[in-house]
């Protein structure tokens, strides 16, 4: 039994925000999802939000997304999603959450609906408000959660849902479960990718979701190419015109694996052993001109502090 990699969350939950917004909100919250004027266009306002986070001086950066909505009453809100992906307690999520929401507000002075999706491993870690009380003043912050722990009991709704999610939710569990057998996530892996052309989606549906679970499923390079040939087979059995797109990203991943490797050898010939969190940071990067950047600075760097500063600093 091989260890799996370590999974790559971040970077497949992002992109399934930018691209399919409308549908995350009818999956995780429906209620609100109705309440939205969905004939009238909606507006990322990623730029303000980061803007936020840099003046919060919060640190650690996660997944999230600010997007400006109309709702059926002809009124402006603006819904601040925020995707949790860590394994561990955090005694300031909550804080954290309406560090956002406050600043948000009083910067833009916007009314601001607060999200969360919990991806940890933990099922009875669930934060759900923040509040202090002082001299008879109380303020803070509730806000809606989803735990995906919680759809392991839904496996079969997730299974013949149409909604990107629910695929995007099975990869994550399942990437949860088979973080210490890489044989085990390649077997479900292939199986997640084989059923997509059977539940009906559309061609650029099933590439776009193709690529979110390759990114997130994480295997070793043996169990990668052990993947690329079983996909290819399968492709040729079942006339999937799009083949050749899914070969190129295959071709892709190879290229970015071997650029995070390049990187990873030259800060461990010149500087010894590599911090794990460090490894992690590299393996989750998804900019092939970005890692050849590294790579160069790698081997100028005079210290593998300075390297990490200097990833700190993006």
């Amino acid at each position: 039994m091989t260890t799996a990699p370590s999974a790559n969350y971040d970077a497949p939950w992002k992109e399934a925000l930018e691209r399919y917004f409308e549908p995350f909100l009818a999956f995780f919250f429906p209620q609100i999802h109705a309440e939205i004027d969905w004939q009238l266009s909606y507006e990322s306002l990623d730029s303000e939000f980061q803007q936020v986070v840099r003046d919060a001086e919060i640190g650690k950066r996660f997944v999230d997304k600010l997007v400006k909505v109309w709702r059926r009453d002809g009124q402006e809100t603006w819904v601040l999603i925020h995707v949790e992906i860590q394994s561990q307690y955090d005694s300031d999520f909550a804080k954290r959450m309406y560090t956002y929401s406050y600043r948000i507000f009083d910067r833009y002075n916007r009314n601001v609906v607060s999200l969360a999706i919990l991806g940890d491993d933990q099922l009875n870690w669930r934060p759900q408000a923040y509040h202090y009380t002082l001299w008879g003043c109380r303020v803070g912050i509730e806000f809606p959660i989803v735990k995906l722990l919680d759809y392991e009991s839904q496996w079969d709704f997730l299974e013949q849902s149409l909604n990107p999610y629910a695929m995007l939710v099975r990869a994550h569990l399942l990437t949860q479960k088979t973080s210490g057998d890489s044989e085990d996530r390649l077997t479900w892996k292939l199986r997640l990718v084989q059923g997509m052309q059977a539940l009906g989606y559309s061609e650029d549906t099933i590439l776009e979701l193709f690529r979110l679970v390759d990114l997130m499923m994480t295997l070793p390079p043996e169990l990668d190419q052990i993947f690329d040939t079983e996909v290819r087979r399968f492709g040729a059995e079942n006339a999937m015109p799009y083949l050749t797109t899914i070969e190129r990203f295959a071709i892709e991943r190879g290229k970015l694996q071997n650029a995070r490797v390049s990187v990873m050898e030259v800060l461990d010939v010149r500087f010894g052993a590599v911090p794990p969190e460090l490894i992690d940071q590299i393996n989750q990067m998804e900019d092939l001109d970005r890692l050849k950047q590294l790579l160069r600075q790698a081997t100028v760097l005079a210290s593998i502090a300075d390297f990490q500063v200097l990833l700190l600093n993006e």
